[in-house]
């Protein structure tokens, strides 16, 4: 997955900026991103603070680590269930 030019940080400052008030257009011209970019980060981060963001970033991180070691055990027990 391609990574951000963006830190969470940066995301959440621009989203402060447009809930202050700022002008859409104006918003992503200044920090060079397209108006769905914005839309998308204010779906997915409206309303939270930096330090929710991080932890967010966390869970999901450990979420996905807890998932492939399920399917690595589900692997090895049907391997066994075949002898």
């Amino acid at each position: 997955m391609r990574k951000s030019r963006f830190t969470e940080e940066q995301i959440v400052g621009i989203l402060q900026e447009y809930a202050a008030g700022a002008k859409v257009s104006e918003l992503c011209r200044k920090h060079g991103m397209s108006d769905a970019t914005l839309y998308k980060w204010k779906a997915k981060y409206g309303g939270m603070t930096v330090s929710e963001l991080r932890r967010l970033k966390d869970l999901e991180a450990e979420n996905a680590e807890l998932k492939r070691l399920l399917a690595d055990a589900m692997l090895d027990n049907a391997g066994l269930k075949g002898l």
